[in-house]
């Protein structure tokens, strides 16, 4: 969750009993070392950095490696391909490595290079989207596969989405769309309150918003004018295709239409034309609440809802 899964995000959700992630896809190696120091600065519990590898010149991507080891960083998390020598890079700096991937080819192929822990992600997911087939289609096969934990994302935003996954044989989910609209969470507050207007059916599977990442990388969005001036037209864009047409800033950085920036706190412009992104449990999302209070209270539905399986499995 690149963009808004800032210090204080990750700090918060780590603080809260969670594992946060920051969220550095693209950015600095100066601003990683910023980041990285400042969640030590609001916590002492446990955090990882998320890179991506497939969305990063290479020698950004090295730099930015560079800066996460030197900081001593603990867990490192990548997305999308998966690169086993970025594997063995991180795993011989002393990291845990978390690797997202949307099949179960990869899921494998994560697993062989290494990987202490896979991410499985669903086609319900918010931002980019690796997966293509329901998450409750991809996990069971992957959980049948593979021998290490496995975490579950896409559509998860609460306590009966954490035991779904569970049932379903992960031994944890990863959130994104709600802690998006979270208290502390860099995003514009355009954007958190869109997420928590949101309803069902709102969100769009398209590669229709594509400036600033390589070819063929789809997002899931809300809804809004740049989706419906496409109409039925959602699929088959190019990033070199679209004009570099200027909707807003950030930080002295131009936002472009149809590009993959999302509204941040440091970001002007026309925030209805930018990349919403928001998974389908936005419709899930009723309000922009503190990160401590979405992970209390996932995991206090969480527990009434197993214990409520429970009772009535007794009194069969």
């Amino acid at each position: 969750m690149g963009g808004p899964a800032r210090s204080e995000l990750a700090a918060a959700v780590s603080e809260a009993g969670g594992f946060g992630l920051l969220g550095m896809v693209g950015e600095t190696p100066e601003l990683i070392a910023r980041e990285v120091a400042e969640v030590r600065r609001r916590t002492a519990k446990p955090f990882g950095v998320n890179l991506v590898p497939f969305a990063t010149a290479p020698a950004l991507l090295a730099d930015q490696l560079a800066a996460c080891f030197d900081a001593r960083v603990s867990a490192m998390c990548f997305f999308w391909d998966v690169h086993p020598a970025i594997v063995e890079q991180a795993k011989n700096a002393g990291c845990l490595v978390l690797y997202q991937v949307g099949s179960l080819e990869d899921a494998v192929l994560a697993q062989s290079a290494g990987a202490d822990v896979v991410i499985v992600q669903g086609v319900e997911a918010g931002g980019h989207v690796r997966g293509r087939l329901p998450l409750s289609v991809l996990l069971p096969r992957v959980v049948e596969t593979l021998t290490i934990p496995i975490a579950a994302s896409g559509g998860i935003a609460d306590g009966r989405g954490l035991v779904s996954a569970l049932e379903l044989g992960a031994h944890g989910v990863q959130c994104g769309t709600v802690f998006l609209a979270s208290l502390e969470s860099f995003a514009h507050d355009y954007h958190k309150q869109r997420i928590v207007a949101a309803g069902s059916g709102d969100t769009v599977h398209t590669d229709l918003f594509a400036i600033g990442w390589p070819p063929h990388a789809p997002v899931r969005v809300l809804k809004n004018s740049v989706t419906a001036a496409a109409g039925a037209t959602l699929w088959g864009y190019h990033p070199d295709q679209f004009p570099r047409e200027v909707i807003g800033d950030d930080a002295g950085r131009p936002v472009y239409r149809c590009g993959t920036d999302s509204p941040l706190r440091s970001t002007t412009g026309d925030f209805e034309q930018m990349c919403l992104y928001a998974g389908e449990s936005s419709a899930r999302v009723t309000g922009i609440h503190p990160a401590a209070a979405i992970v209390d209270a996932m995991m206090r539905e969480a527990t009434a809802a197993i214990g409520g399986a429970e009772a009535r499995a007794a009194g069969r």
